[in-house]
């Protein structure tokens, strides 16, 4: 992971994880998330929409940090990569696609939940690491438990996050930021529900500052 994108999670807080179904919402919505203070979107691989939204709006918004979300082989690293991702995340921790990211340059963090898959993570090189999924796997107490012995690791928690519980997860010392879904969720998006969107960013950055 470059020094670089950790600085710019790190500065964000929040990580909006994206799930689009029709390209025609990418722009706008990248549109909201940088009026309102929050310029970063995961754009997640489940929809077949993904590639071409990440690519709308790179193109609309240069300046934007984009990565793809829940990417779970090298081929959809390739996809991600050819339209513009500047991050991968994973839910899993795959050595292949880890190595293949390592392989052409692309920053990845992937998921774990214990400590064997911190351990294999170490061992492919790898410090930030997306602990997911985050309030099912145990919550704050298991990200204090998994930090402890692990003293370079740092945590994006993601899963089960919302307006009542990020700022118990950035209080501890090692979490760089933390993944949500709140302020961007599908429904939202579906009914192009702008202003609300808009809204709940605002919200949330001004809860995390």
């Amino acid at each position: 992971m470059t020094t670089e994108i950790i600085n710019k999670l790190k500065r964000f807080k929040i990580i909006p994880v994206i799930q689009i179904n029709h390209v025609g919402h990418a722009i706008p919505l990248a549109k909201v998330l940088i009026e309102n203070g929050l310029p970063v979107a995961e754009v997640t691989f489940r929809t077949p929409a993904a590639a071409a939204s990440i690519q709308a709006m790179r193109e609309a918004y240069p300046e934007m940090c984009i990565g793809a979300g829940t990417v779970l082989n090298a081929e959809q690293v390739e996809q991600a990569k050819a339209v513009g991702a500047e991050f991968i995340v994973a839910p899993g921790l795959n050595p292949n696609t880890v190595r293949y990211c390592h392989n052409i340059g692309m920053p990845i963090v992937p998921g774990i939940n214990n400590p064997s898959q911190v351990e294999q993570a170490l061992e492919l090189g790898l410090t930030l690491l997306k602990f997911f999924p985050a309030e099912a796997s145990g919550g704050i107490a298991m990200v204090k438990s998994l930090l402890a012995p692990y003293v370079d690791v740092q945590l994006m928690p993601t899963g089960g996050i919302g307006k009542n519980n990020i700022n118990d997860y950035l209080a501890l010392e090692r979490v760089v930021c933390c993944g949500g879904t709140w302020m961007v969720a599908p429904q939202l998006i579906e009914n192009e529900q702008w202003d609300e969107i808009g809204r709940l960013v605002r919200e949330a950055v001004e809860l995390v500052a």
